[in-house]
């Protein structure tokens, strides 16, 4: 990893906590790397905007102290297409693992991994699931392409002046 991207990856907890509270503007960064998907990756579409989930689950993995697992509330997700899922792995996943959101639009997080425990976990009766929330601060900087990039930047910014 050149130091750019080492540099743009590297969190302290202050700074983790510090945009916990509520949602600030994004600065688009012309030293932006994206992180495509390689060979065996998952990543996470919406439209445009592509995540690199694999590379996103091993930053925190590689950071836990600013990611702690909470226990995610099933009533508080979009209750998606389950008939796309596919039906062996949701009846063998392991609903120990945590699930992964991104705070795509202000005040709404998106399953970005975990869609097929979630659909077990409903299936099964459970309140929640333990999962992770990320940030756009974070998630940002594992958008597969810089067009992705510089969108979600300005999406993101325009979502936060709608609601002012």
């Amino acid at each position: 990893m050149d130091k750019t991207n080492k540099k743009a990856r590297e969190l302290t907890t202050t700074s983790v906590k510090s945009f916990m509270s509520k949602p600030k503007r994004l600065k688009a960064y012309k030293t932006f790397k994206p992180l495509p998907v390689e060979e065996n990756e998952e990543f996470f579409r919406n439209g445009i905007f592509e995540f690199n989930v694999t590379k996103l689950l091993a930053f925190i993995k590689d950071h836990p102290a600013e990611f702690q697992v909470e226990q995610i509330e099933l009533n508080s997700l979009y209750r998606g297409a389950s008939e796309r899922l596919n039906e062996k792995t949701v009846r063998n996943v392991n609903l120990a693992s945590p699930v992964l959101l991104a705070e795509i639009c202000p005040g709404s997080f998106t399953v970005i991994d975990g869609n097929h425990r979630v659909e077990r976990a409903r299936r099964e009766g459970k309140n929640s699931l333990p999962g992770y929330r990320a940030r756009p601060e974070i998630h940002v900087r594992f958008l597969t392409s810089v067009k992705a990039y510089l969108s979600y930047v300005e999406y993101w910014n325009g979502k936060l002046n709608d609601s002012l």
